[in-house]
């Protein structure tokens, strides 16, 4: 006859298979009286076994007690000179073995996955603060994670919002009015549109500021649609008669600048992106009254997901950063 203690033969599967998963049987022990279980046997005394889990011995003695009741049979003979494995328990701490061995083995598989994703870093930025922001930005978080690779996606703000809901990005950044939907985020920079022109341009000359209508009626150099430039200028213009066609339609700043600066005409962009330009007056910025060219730049993330990991760090960098524009 068989031990009643010896395991017994897996149940057949219908689809020949292996067993398909189910809840464990109130008979099995938890992990820690397994653990304890282990340092009596490996100490010989049930005190220094609870010294050794960090547990009083009464506590421990009364783990033991419920895990005995809990299999139906005597794991320990105790006497004065110590605690010594019955047969039973001498199987029982066999195979407790196994279950914490394989459990020790879940746990390093677990932070290798941990380890792994903390090793990169899926970056999307909308334009502006992947060329003026992002490279102080992530020299900063490379000086804190020196390991994790990073890589930057640049686009619209609309394209940023997309790869983060596919699962492309682990933390964008966007300009505009608002949180895309199927996002959470927070803002981080404030940010000015500035019009500008080349020297060159009748409006260089003017003495009264532009007036709201008149920069609506006046066919611009604009970032294309899904830009949250765009998004603010529409919207900050759409009770002045709605912008007109689009002289130019390009999907980079700098080729916003360069047409600008050429003479074609006059444009619209973040002041974060026109310091080097104003300064050396290659591009001339025309006042505009009684319209607020104002917008947030925001990180933002899957809703639900709060950043973890180099997504945390980055995020908190820009949450405080040490110097730049915008900011504030």
């Amino acid at each position: 006859m068989s031990s009643p203690l010896r395991p017994a033969d897996p149940a057949p599967s219908d689809s020949g298979g292996a067993r398909p998963p189910r809840s464990l049987p109130h008979r099995v022990p938890d992990l820690g009286a397994m653990v304890l279980l282990l340092s009596v046997a490996r100490h010989g005394s049930l005190g220094r076994a609870a010294r050794d889990v960090g547990i009083t011995q009464p506590a421990a003695s009364s783990r033991i007690r419920s895990m005995e009741r809990q299999l139906g049979v005597a794991l320990l003979d105790r006497s004065p000179r110590g605690s010594r494995l019955t047969d039973a328990g001498a199987l029982v701490t066999d195979w407790a073995r196994r279950v914490v061995e394989a459990a020790e083995a879940f746990d390093a598989g677990a932070q290798a996955l941990r380890d792994r994703r903390d090793s990169r870093l899926r970056v999307a930025a909308s334009m502006t603060i992947a060329e003026y922001l992002m490279p102080g930005w992530l020299i900063a978080l490379r000086a804190d994670r020196p390991d994790t690779a990073v890589s930057l996606l640049a686009g619209n703000s609309a394209a940023v919002a997309l790869r983060l809901l596919a699962g492309e990005a682990d933390l964008g950044f966007v300009e505009g009015l608002s949180v895309p939907e199927g996002l959470d985020g927070t803002v981080i920079a404030h940010d000015r549109l500035v019009v500008v022109v080349a020297p060159s341009h009748p409006w260089a000359r003017r003495r009264t500021q532009l007036t709201p209508r008149e920069l609506a009626a006046t066919p611009l150099i604009l970032r294309e649609h899904g830009s949250g430039t765009r998004q603010v200028l529409d919207a900050a213009l759409a009770v002045h008669g709605g912008l007109a066609l689009p002289l130019l339609e390009l999907s980079s700043t700098t080729a916003v600048k360069g047409a600008a600066e050429s003479g074609a005409g006059p444009c619209v962009l973040s002041e974060l992106a026109l310091d080097e330009e104003l300064s050396a007056r290659r591009l001339v910025e025309i006042p505009v009254a009684g319209v607020r060219l104002r917008r947030q730049l925001r990180a933002v993330w899957p809703a639900g997901h709060r950043p973890a990991g180099p997504a945390r760090d980055l995020l908190s960098l820009t949450a405080h950063p040490s110097s730049g524009p915008g900011h504030g």
